[in-house]
Parts: C-alpha cells; sequence; structure tokens
C-alpha cells in the first residue's frame, strides 16, 4: 500500500454522496455522481459542500456510540457498567486499544477528521469549476470549507499534537505518506485558514431558520479563540510564551466585540434550550437535536433505571460535586457570601450537603431527594434489624446498571424526557460547539496569564457568575489564586458539556487531577426517615490512572503501521 492512506476518503470522493434531507447538519448519502457532474452542477456542488459538516464531532456520548463520555475520562464522572471501552479509560489502558473501534474519540476521530479534511480540500479545489448560482454562495462556501478544515485540524491537534497536514486534493495513486508537521505549524495553518473565512462568512443575524448551524463570523473567531487558548497552554507552550497568551486573549476580545452575544438569561437546562435564529443569544454554534430513540442517549446511558432507564452509566463524582461552593442567603433567598466547601466560614454543612450550594449544582447534578419528574430521586440504602437490605428506587448495590456515586447527571437528562412519555416535538440534548459562556472563561484564563488579574479578567468571570445568583470573586486575588479560580468556574460553568478532559491535558495536571481518588457518596436512610452522608472511596474499577506521556494520545497504531516508519509515535505510546 502506497503511504499509509490516512484518507480512505481520497478512494471515496470519486463517488460523491448526495441527499436532500430535512436537517442541514443530518445530511445522508443519496445517488452517487462523477466528480465533473457534480462540479458542474451548483445544487450538487452545494450538497457535496455540507456532506463536510458530517465530519464534525457533536455528540457527548460517542466512545460506545451512546455509552461513554469524556466525562467519564476525566475527574467529572465514573461509569457503573464494565464495558471495556469505559473501563480501559479508568486502568490507563483506554489509549493502548486504538483497534478497538467503540473508543471513539482516538480511532474515530482520526479517521472522521481527516474524512473531512478531504471533502474540503476538494471543494476548495474544484471552487472555480462551479457554476455561478443562488444555490451556491462562493464565497460563503469557501468560508465554510476553510472553517471546518481550521475545526477538523482543531479536533486532530488538540489530541495528538502536530500531524500531517493536507492541503490539497490528492488522487488515488498519490503518495500522501507525509511526516508529521510540529504543533506550531499546525496552528498557523489553522489560524491561516481562519483568518481567510472570517470575511467570507456572514453573521450570526444574517442566517434564517434553514441555515442554522452553519459556519459563521461568530464561530470562525470563537474557533480561533480556543485554537489560541491551547496554543499559549503549559501542554503546548512549555516555556510560557506571554505573546501567546495575549493572542489568546485578543482572539476572545474579539469576539466579545462584536457586541452581539449574551448569556442567557437562565443557565438550567442550558443543553435543551432552542434559540431562535437572526435573535442573540449564548449560542454561537450548535447542533440542535430533537427527540431520540428511546434506547439511545437517554435510557441506556443518562436515566437512573428506577426512572425508565436501562443503564445509568452516566455518574457524576464526589470530586466534582465538592467543587461546587456553599452559599450563604438573605432573608429573601439571596446569595450574599459564597466560598469553597473546605472553608470553615462557608457554612457547608456535611450532613445537609445539597442544601445551599451553587445554583449550577441544581442544574447539573441529580442528588438524592433532589426534586424530578413529580418525585424524588432515590439513592439511599437502608438496613433493618434482621440484616435485609431495602434500596431507594434509583439505586441498587447489587446492580451495576444503577450509578456508582449515588448522582445521576441532569445536565444529560432533561426533565421532560420520560420514558414512554411526552417528548415529540420537545428540542433534547444539543451538541453546543461554541456559546458565549466558554468565550468569557477564555478570556479570563488567557489575560490573567498575560497580564494578571485585571478588572477585566474579573469582570468576564463574575458575568458568568452574576447570572446564576452567585457573588463576584473575592477582591485582590493574585494570579495563582485567580487561575485557580478560572479553573474551578470552568469545571463548574462548563460541566459535562466535553470541556474538561481536554482542559487537563492542556493543563498538563493530569497526574494530580485524574489520578486522584475517585469518592463518590453513601447514602443510608434512617429509621426515622432522615438520611446519613458519608463521602466514601469508590472501589479499585473506578479508580484512574493518568500518567506523564498521557497528555497527548497515541497516533492510532493501523496509520503508524500504514506509514512505514513516516509517521512518528508520541512518546510514551511506542
Amino acid at each position: 500500500m502506497k503511504g499509509y492512506k490516512i484518507y480512505t476518503i481520497v478512494l471515496l470522493l470519486s463517488l460523491v454522496n448526495t441527499a436532500c434531507i430535512k436537517s442541514f447538519l443530518d445530511r445522508t448519502p443519496g445517488v452517487p455522481l462523477d466528480d465533473d457532474k457534480v462540479f458542474a452542477d451548483p445544487v450538487q456542488a452545494a450538497r457535496f459542500a455540507d456532506n463536510a459538516y458530517n465530519s464534525l464531532i457533536n455528540d457527548y456520548a460517542r466512545f460506545n456510540d451512546h455509552r461513554g463520555s469524556t466525562s467519564q475520562a476525566s475527574d467529572e464522572a465514573v461509569s457503573g457498567n464494565s464495558e471495556s471501552s469505559v473501563t480501559t479509560l479508568n486502568r490507563g489502558l483506554y489509549h493502548d486499544h486504538s483497534n478497538t473501534a467503540s473508543l471513539n474519540d482516538m480511532r474515530d476521530v482520526w479517521k472522521r477528521m481527516y474524512e473531512g479534511i478531504a471533502i474540503t480540500n476538494k471543494m476548495l479545489d474544484r471552487m472555480s469549476t462551479v457554476p455561478s448560482a443562488a444555490i451556491f454562495p462562493a464565497a460563503r462556501v469557501e468560508g465554510e470549507m476553510r472553517f471546518l478544515r481550521a475545526f477538523f485540524y482543531f479536533e486532530l491537534i488538540k489530541r495528538f499534537g502536530g500531524v500531517p497536514i493536507i492541503d490539497k486534493e490528492y488522487g488515488v495513486n498519490d503518495d500522501v505518506n507525509l511526516p508529521r508537521k510540529t504543533y506550531d505549524e499546525c496552528v498557523a495553518f489553522i489560524n491561516s485558514d481562519i483568518d481567510k473565512a472570517v470575511p467570507l462568512l456572514g453573521n450570526e443575524a444574517d442566517y434564517s431558520a434553514s441555515n442554522y448551524g452553519r459556519a459563521t463570523k461568530g464561530a470562525a473567531l470563537a474557533l480561533k479563540s480556543r485554537v489560541l487558548l491551547y496554543a499559549a497552554s503549559t501542554l503546548n507552550n512549555p516555556s510560557n510564551n506571554i505573546q501567546k497568551w495575549k493572542a489568546a486573549a485578543n482572539a476572545a476580545k474579539a469576539v466579545i466585540d462584536l457586541n452581539y452575544y449574551v448569556l442567557n438569561q437562565s443557565y438550567d437546562n442550558i443543553l435543551n434550550f432552542n434559540p431562535t435564529p437572526g435573535t442573540p443569544s449564548e449560542y454561537i454554534m450548535i447542533k440542535i437535536r430533537g427527540p431520540r430513540a428511546i434506547d439511545g442517549i437517554f435510557a441506556d446511558y443518562a436515566m437512573s433505571p428506577g426512572s425508565g432507564g436501562a443503564q445509568g452509566q452516566m455518574n457524576p463524582t464526589q470530586n466534582h460535586v465538592d467543587m461546587y461552593e456553599a452559599v450563604k442567603k438573605d432573608a429573601q433567598g439571596n446569595i450574599t457570601s459564597a466560598a469553597a466547601i473546605t472553608d470553615a466560614t462557608s457554612g457547608y454543612n456535611p450532613q445537609a450537603p445539597y442544601v445551599n450550594r451553587d445554583p449550577r449544582f441544581y442544574s447539573n447534578i441529580l442528588y438524592n431527594g433532589a426534586p424530578w419528574q413529580g418525585k424524588q430521586i432515590e439513592t439511599w440504602s437502608q438496613t433493618a434489624a434482621n440484616g435485609s437490605v431495602s434500596y431507594g428506587k434509583d439505586y441498587n448495590a447489587s446492580n451495576i446498571t444503577y450509578t456508582a456515586t449515588r448522582y445521576y447527571c441532569k445536565k444529560y437528562w432533561p426533565e421532560v424526557y420520560v420514558r414512554l412519555g411526552g417528548t415529540s416535538g420537545t428540542t433534547l440534548l444539543n451538541y453546543i460547539f461554541f456559546r458565549y459562556g466558554e468565550i468569557l472563561l477564555n478570556y479570563a484564563e488567557a489575560l490573567n496569564e498575560s497580564d494578571g488579574p485585571v478588572t477585566d479578567v474579573y469582570n468576564a468571570v463574575n458575568q458568568i457568575r452574576a447570572r446564576v445568583g452567585m457573588p463576584g470573586l473575592p477582591a485582590g486575588l493574585d494570579q495563582a489564586k485567580m487561575r485557580e479560580a478560572i479553573r474551578r468556574e470552568r469545571a463548574i460553568e462548563l460541566a459535562f458539556e466535553d470541556h474538561r478532559w481536554y482542559d487537563i491535558m492542556r493543563w498538563k495536571n493530569g497526574p494530580d487531577v485524574i489520578a486522584k481518588p475517585m469518592y463518590g457518596m453513601n447514602v443510608v436512610k434512617n429509621t426515622n426517615g432522615t438520611f446519613t452522608y458519608t463521602p466514601v472511596l469508590l472501589g479499585t474499577n473506578f479508580q484512574k490512572v493518568y500518567l506523564e506521556y498521557m497528555h497527548r494520545y497515541p497516533i492510532p497504531k493501523q496509520e503508524i503501521y500504514k506509514s512505514k516508519g513516516v509517521l512518528v509515535q508520541n512518546p510514551g505510546w511506542e
């Protein structure tokens, strides 16, 4: 085989899959046409270009189709299920299993991104051959292709580091056995595409409902913000070049200065809100989803078995729960102060652990006693005088499909989703590519690293806290304390949104965060109806391994084998 042929898509793109379908971001294959016919027809060319969107990562649960997520790789959650696609994460063997198809964040992403890159390259190379037509707005199509190609490359480099750069259409017999570029070379290529895309893309307000989800100027600038934040982070900036942090801060500020995006009034249900196209909101680019199959992500992953679910695998850890601050309130119920639960002045009561916490806790976590779908979540156990044990409806120690931590993920389980009932026409669990809350946190992090905890850093973080009624950060924080505060805000504000795992990788603190003991909560129901709460160390199967070389993924083994030595593996994975 000539070269390692990561671009299997090259063999496929001589026959183009096109189709007219209902949803812009759900294109499906149709009748194959040869290249000349496709690019001689503006309609077919537009459909071909739209196919590139299919390569975007567009779901949270993807490690095992619908039973595993990056949250289970990080300290956010564990899984009560013992499937290998999840347990290999815990054992630190996940990265060695690149030939396991279900581990989609490595093997699938490598293949998927290069397939998308092949489509964008082909479209960019053939742009001039497409006849002019309203259905094919050439400038915008070029902008979208450059944005998507940049996005695909970013998804690769945030996992693998520098990768081979393919920037043109290759034929079946061409040698694509190319060496890896450096991380910085890839960033430069990505930024070049973004800079070319921005003036070609429309503003969010200019897009109709039928085009919602397409790349916009705001999306391109948001991508640049994320790209440069990662480039400035410890993993990719070991010398701590302050200019990289300044560039990242400026990129985030460019999104802010559009003066278009705003935080949603409510944080609650943030993944299940359907925005109105053309109206300012928090969403910069999202994939809107309708109701899903009954045994899909909800019933088979997020829902508790006691509420009609099947697996209940998405179990937030006590490690994550403990990050939410305790709050004090005045007589009117307004929050007057907030502090970490380890602070002796916080008012935190270990025997009433879910009372008076950061409001985002109640949006993200389902806990014992939480009101839910007209009932309460019950994750208690009770031992009778004769030694028999009974359980609340949402927990059973003898069944691995029930929660391992006594928590479920509310963010992944919209309350409207009741098994066997009532979800028709309801938006369910959108995938957020970019939202304004992330941009504010990107700006705060980069500016704190470049200039220290200046006023604009406080303003960015405090906007997010104010949305849920939380008081501003304490005055007088030094740079290190502000860094700690911003990282905590990212962990809470962006919880379960596919950020935490990659944040930990880019900060290089996995050995201190992922490899630390993972805890759950033991909830005992007393004979008088009260509860006793005791944090407990989770079993061996739920503890996690994270070694220094795991800050990057290994290149999938089959690609290394096919490259005949040209592709160099990441250190530690040889």
